[in-house]
């Protein structure tokens, strides 16, 4: 299953944000976002999901135009973590991962055994098991990132997209989100990530894409792309990018 977005203008009715945009990800990849903020990669993730109408150029799903796909047919090939987020209802953080399989049943159907077995290991695979019986309005924002990424494992869709999906995570966490995603590109699913922190791009990307005002700076391999002089003119700060004798790459600013 493939992912491409070709020639894409994205945007709002009164204010375009990106044009000429292109894009492919297909199984096994990990494609990473990074620019800041306000530079349009929210909005590029709303389109290529069919929240927002594109402005221009194309959009297929395993070969399918976006367009033409039902709601349904879409989350049985793409899932999606959005940004961290206020839940607004008082459902069990169990209840919350089997919405995820919603699209493998029919309208009026409950959920089956099998599916609350698999929202019940998305949960462990993720070390919150225990959360299973919480009500998710009293969880921490971190906790409730890690349930939304967990409804995601437990849709088992093809192609994921995650916004952002360490930003309110504690150091641990955020490893063990990494991890997952090491993980699920090593079983054949695309993943399209966005990050603030080179570093992760390095630990888990097959590829980067640097942003900046709606545009693509660079695209490709996270050693050619996330260099000091394309990361300034990315973000207008001075950074240094070492290579460790490990054979880790890390990123790190310079302060006056």
């Amino acid at each position: 299953m493939r992912l491409e977005a070709t020639d894409l203008s994205f945007g709002y009715p009164e204010r375009p944000v990106g044009r000429n945009v292109t894009l492919a990800l297909g199984p096994g990849e990990v494609l990473c976002l990074l620019g800041p903020n306000g530079c349009g990669k929210t909005t590029l993730f709303k389109t290529l999901l069919g929240l927002l109408p594109r402005q221009g150029g194309t959009i297929a799903i395993g070969g399918e135009a976006l367009d033409r796909l039902t709601r349904r047919a879409l989350a049985l090939r793409l899932a999606y973590v959005p940004q961290a987020q206020g839940l607004p209802f008082p459902f069990t953080a169990l209840e919350v991962v089997l919405m995820g399989r919603v699209a493998h049943r029919g309208l009026l159907e409950g959920p089956t055994a099998a599916d609350r077995a698999g929202a019940v290991a998305a949960l462990a695979e993720l070390g919150i098991g225990e959360l299973a019986g919480r009500d998710v309005t009293r969880l921490s924002g971190g906790q409730r990132q890690l349930v939304l990424i967990a409804r995601a494992l437990a849709q088992a869709a093809p192609l994921v997209v995650m916004d952002e999906p360490t930003a309110s995570l504690d150091f641990g966490n955020q490893v063990c989100v990494l991890t997952e995603v090491k993980r699920l590109a090593a079983r054949g699913t695309g993943v399209l990530l966005s990050t603030h922190n080179p570093d992760h791009a390095f630990a888990v990307a097959t590829r980067v894409v640097l942003m900046r005002d709606g545009a693509f700076l660079a695209t490709g391999l996270p050693g050619r792309v996330l260099t000091a002089d394309n990361l300034r003119a990315a973000y207008e700060v001075p950074v240094s990018v070492e290579r460790l004798r490990s054979g880790q790459t890390i990123c790190a600013p310079l302060y006056d």
